[in-house]
């Protein structure tokens, strides 16, 4: 059996703490709103154990019901099932990370899960916290602006069709995923940050510090 997350994100507590432009930049690491330091144009996230932590298409048994606050989704055998703690979070406010005058960045999936619908499924039931006091949180799928690749295959087609969808180029792109064999992505120009306990916003600094070392970058210029 699938082994249940201990930590589940109260939609109460982030709805007020997300209220205000202060609020939501002190959320975000400072490392990535350094005005001084470049951003990926485009992140795309794995599924299974990257952005929740289990196989969507072994560990849950459908059909799937949410709970009120669409924080978790329980199974047929009344195993309970969401992303991990920081998840919403970085959903929410990774795009606006930017400065002001840049666009939002961009966030897609690529997943080769055997069990699609089973997946869109679920990233429709758990929800991203609201922008705003009295804006309705919205579902995790509709967080993908750049879109959702998912179906079984190598994660270069993946890769290729969001960047095709989105005319980012292929440098611009962070990948986080947590199986070596998918850094063959790399190939494509791409920088692929392999995550062994799930996406958080460590992870996620790391993430954009490999990808600015790539560029020529790191903390504090060239």
């Amino acid at each position: 059996m699938p082994r249940r997350l201990s930590k589940q994100i109260s939609f109460t507590s982030l709805s007020s703490a997300l209220a205000t432009p202060s609020a939501l930049t002190s959320q975000i690491p400072p490392s990535l709103t350094d005005p001084t330091l470049p951003l990926p144009k485009l992140i795309v996230f794995d599924l299974d154990y990257t952005l929740w932590p289990f196989w969507v298409d072994t560990h849950v048994t459908p059909p799937l019901k949410p709970d009120a606050a669409h924080s978790l989704a329980t199974d047929r055998h009344g195993e309970e099932y969401a992303f991990y703690p920081d998840v919403p979070q970085i959903l929410r406010l990774l795009p606006r990370a930017v400065p002001d005058s840049s666009a939002p960045i961009k966030l897609g999936v690529a997943s080769r899960t055997h069990a699609p619908g089973l997946a869109r499924d679920l990233l429709k039931m758990l929800h991203v916290p609201p922008a705003q006091e009295g804006d309705r949180p919205r579902k995790a799928l509709d967080a993908f602006d750049a879109g959702t690749e998912i179906y079984p295959g190598s994660k270069i087609r993946h890769v290729e069709a969001l960047q095709r969808r989105t005319g980012v180029a292929f440098d611009d792109i962070l990948f986080f995923d947590d199986e070596s064999r998918n850094q063959e992505t790399e190939g494509l120009g791409i920088t692929m940050r392999l995550v062994r306990d799930g996406v958080c916003w460590a992870e996620i600094e790391k993430g954009v510090d490999d990808w600015r070392r790539r560029r020529g970058f790191g903390r504090g210029g060239v």
